[in-house]
């Protein structure tokens, strides 16, 4: 039987609603199973070797790599249209060269499927509100925030006190804590009424 060939990595780029951000998307996978990943300089970067990359250029402060793109933070020392060129390519080639996106650890393989929420606790620790919010939160909510090169992941929710922690695209950026009030905390209400009181970021 004929081995069927993977199409080459097409990367275009795309802008996020944070100006410091900017979300890079391929025509295939990077990463499967619904998993997100985030680094910054100070972490260990040993399990992902295209972070390590992009993290290597001075003008990068932070990579975060979900689905089929990769946003990547910078910082204020140049702007976008100087160096996009350079990181499409940069993906490009390393991505169609076969580099690799995330390296399991064979704790990982053995894991599986299990997800953990922020706070580091797998689904099966949740409380029942905390599962209903998390379930609201991967079906409403995630595929638009994916959308816009981010991510708002779980972290507790406690008399009603709902805490989230933001990633990629949407930590640090300016329309956030409107997202969080006029959307998010809404939604959370109206699905959940008297259960929800708020919702608030820990590091937003």
């Amino acid at each position: 039987m004929e081995k069927t060939e993977l199409a080459p990595h097409t990367i275009y780029a795309e802008s996020t609603p944070n100006p410091t951000t900017m979300k890079f998307v391929s025509n295939r996978y990077l990463v499967i199973d619904g998993q997100q990943y985030e680094y910054t300089p100070e972490e260990d970067l040993s399990n992902s070797p295209l972070a390590a990359k992009l993290l290597n250029l001075p003008f990068v402060s932070k990579v975060f790599i979900a689905s089929n793109f990769v946003a990547v933070s910078k910082t204020d020392i140049i702007e976008w249209e100087d160096v996009i060129h350079q990181l499409r390519d940069m993906l490009s080639e390393f991505l169609n060269a076969g580099g690799q996106v995330i390296i399991k650890s064979k704790a990982d393989e053995e894991a599986g499927n299990e997800t953990e929420d922020a706070s580091g606790k797998d689904e099966s620790e949740f409380s029942d509100i905390e599962k209903k919010v998390s379930s609201i939160l991967n079906e409403y909510v995630r595929p638009a925030v994916e959308g816009d090169g981010g991510a708002i992941e779980l972290h507790s929710c406690v008399e009603g006190k709902v805490k989230v922690v933001l990633k990629g695209a949407c930590s640090g950026c300016p329309s956030s804590t409107m997202t969080l009030k006029n959307g998010i905390e809404s939604m959370l209400m109206d699905m959940l009424p008297g259960e929800i009181k708020e919702v608030e970021a820990i590091n937003g």
